[in-house]
């Protein structure tokens, strides 16, 4: 079972990414102004030690909500939900899942095998 923990931008650095994963932990990055430059720095090292990553939207189910509200909508919401079926056939079996959460600055990275 993997643990969890929190950590701080200003403390992700490779040797602690290589120390949460050694350990196969999950953590939430928190006090994220770049999103997209902790995901890609995230992801790339664990890539680099081995494991294979998902990059989700945390809040994507609301996206897809919209496909059962009859309205413009509702192509949004159909869209998503297709696109995420592909995203997840093409990461299939991943070892950690990124969620990221543009609203609450966050990177969470979940070990999930």
């Amino acid at each position: 079972m993997s643990r969890f923990c929190w950590v701080n931008t200003d403390e992700l650095s490779i040797e602690k990414i290589d120390e949460l994963a050694k350990r196969q932990e999950s953590f939430t990055v928190v006090a994220v102004s770049n999103i997209t430059a902790v995901v890609q720095k995230v992801e790339g090292r664990l890539e680099k030690l081995g494991y294979k990553c998902r990059v989700v939207t945390e809040y994507r189910a609301t996206s897809m909500a919209a496909a059962l509200i009859p309205s413009p909508a509702m192509i949004l919401g159909v869209g998503a939900a297709v696109g995420i079926g592909v995203h997840n056939l093409a990461t299939f079996n991943p070892d950690y899942e990124i969620g990221k959460n543009k609203f609450a600055g966050t990177v969470t990275v979940k070990y999930v095998k």
